[in-house]
């Protein structure tokens, strides 16, 4: 395993480290300053570069956030955990802009910087399997059973060119399915045309299908070929099929029977080689019945079906599809990929997704966007998911040691571990945005931390306990409420009880403009 590279000025610190990490079987490489550890990567190779790097902010010799930004031109994807005090924390937040794993506020739990630095190592050997897979990324993803089913379709059917019909819930991947069909098809080299019939107006859809003829109709300058014409020799694929009005319904009938249609305004038959796939989230079986839907179409259309499941049913590809939606968002955005913890992942897993996977996609846009850290945990998911998993939250939300703790360190004595200031405030302000049924579960614990936060400050003889706890209680509270209404202030200021030209007011007033 290639080594953690440490770097601080301070010989008690990295003797700590080494002696810890050295007992979980990491192996460690020390640095004094940023110059040293430039000079190791300049002549580093694969083997025996870092693993991690853990560095402080301020050393002689050079700054960790511009260490910081040099490793990152070099090693893009090296987890950087940043050692801080207390009163560096702004500088080191700011490090995340720059693509900071996490930072380690001094002083620190010894054990929990351990579990820190374990934790990125995790992060990072996951990540390395996870590039190496992504570099050749099939068109569909799925481990579960189902998509096992449907992959074997699509193989059995590459050969074919039997009309297929797809069904599924909005947003499970028909679209992909059918792609996948025209892909592996002896019709691979002709054109993939699709058309959504649901989103196109009765009136044009027909002149969309067939295409028209000049002078067809008022506006039509010129004569227009259709989809159909489009498609020929590949494949066209009709999506929400249930929705075609029934009118168009014989004319679509009468091309897959015969392979004939005419333009619209059109007297001379078109030939259409093309294969039709369809898709539908609703039972057609139903719509039959109910005179919606032609018969006669419906078994045409229905000579092999494939039902795509949904993602609740096949929960265990929700951490593949995560961790390739992120790599897919980053990519898009220009930005590092964002990583994800065990623990968030699971969390997501419990989610129902009614919008399927085209929901987990733009989840993790969000998250890529969104997510505060580098490292994204289950405290970091959207509203609408923790809102949806309040069992689950349990073990999302931060906890705060009240337990005072110290190791032995040569030479400078003491590295204390005690709850500070910071340490509660980060922790108070790492609870997820909740809402209804789920709040009240939550009272004894952030009266707690109030407490105990109060109490730290008085201790320390502050004397405005009062302005600066209150300040920062009504920051979070209207910052809470506007992540919950997305920003409306109108809505945010109802929901809290309070009048618009208030909550304006605070938010000038704290700065959260």
């Amino acid at each position: 395993m290639k080594p953690i590279w440490l770097v601080d000025d301070d010989q008690s610190i990295r003797f700590v480290l080494e002696k810890a990490l050295l007992r979980e079987g990491l192996p460690t490489r020390s640095f004094t300053n940023p110059r040293e550890v430039l000079a190791a990567l300049a002549i580093a190779t694969d083997e025996d570069g870092p693993q991690i790097l853990v560095s402080d902010i301020r050393m002689p010799g050079g700054s960790g956030l511009e260490l910081l930004e040099s490793v990152k031109e070099k090693l893009p994807g090296l987890p950087v955990i940043i050692m801080t005090a207390f009163s560096d924390l702004d500088s080191a937040v700011s490090a995340f802009q720059g693509g900071a794993f996490e930072y380690l506020p001094k002083p620190f739990d010894l054990p929990k910087a351990v579990e820190l630095i374990r934790r990125a190592v995790e992060e990072s050997q996951r990540e390395e399997v996870s590039e190496e897979g992504l570099s050749d990324t099939p068109e569909m993803l799925g481990q579960a059973p189902a998509m096992q089913d449907v992959f074997r379709a699509i193989g059995r059917l590459s050969q074919s060119q039997v009309t297929v019909m797809i069904t599924g819930e909005s947003g499970s991947g028909k679209e992909l399915v059918a792609r996948a069909l025209h892909k592996h098809s002896q019709r691979a080299a002709g054109p993939f045309i699709a058309i959504n019939t649901a989103a196109i107006p009765k009136d044009l859809l027909e002149s969309e299908l067939f295409g028209h003829e000049r002078g067809a109709f008022t506006g039509a300058q010129t004569m227009r070929r259709g989809r159909f014409e489009q498609a020929d020799g590949g494949t066209l694929f009709l999506d929400e099929i249930g929705d075609m009005p029934f009118d168009l319904q014989t004319r679509l009938l009468r091309v897959l029977s015969d392979g004939h249609f005419y333009r619209v305004g059109g007297h001379n038959a078109v030939k259409a080689n093309v294969r039709v796939i369809a898709a539908t989230h609703q039972d057609l079986e139903q719509r039959v019945k109910d005179g919606a839907f032609r018969e006669d179409l419906f078994h045409r259309l229905n000579v092999i079906r494939l039902r795509l499941p949904a993602l609740r049913e096949r929960r265990e590809d929700v951490f593949m599809l995560t961790r390739h939606f992120l790599q897919q968002s980053a990519k898009q955005l220009g930005v590092e990929p964002k990583r994800i913890t065990d623990q968030a992942l699971q969390l997501l897993s419990t989610f129902n997704f009614p919008g399927n996977v085209r929901q987990l996609e733009n989840i993790c846009h969000w998250l890529t966007v969104m997510a505060p850290s580098h490292v994204v945990e289950a405290k970091d998911l959207p509203p609408e998911v923790l809102q949806a998993s309040p069992a689950a939250l349990d073990t999302a939300l931060p906890s705060i040691d009240l337990n005072s703790r110290t190791v032995a360190v040569p030479e400078s004595g003491l590295i204390e571990t005690a709850v500070t200031s910071n340490a509660v405030s980060n922790a108070l302000h790492a609870l997820p945005v909740m809402a209804g049924p789920q709040a009240p579960g939550l009272v004894s614990g952030w009266e707690n931390g109030l407490e105990t936060e109060a109490l730290a400050l008085l201790l320390a003889g502050q004397t405005d306990v009062w302005d600066v706890l209150t300040r920062r209680f009504e920051s979070k509270l209207i910052q809470t409420a506007l992540v919950n209404t997305r920003g409306r202030r109108i809505e945010a200021a109802q929901k809290l009880g309070i009048g618009r030209n208030t909550i304006t007011r605070k938010i000038q007033e704290l700065g959260l403009e």
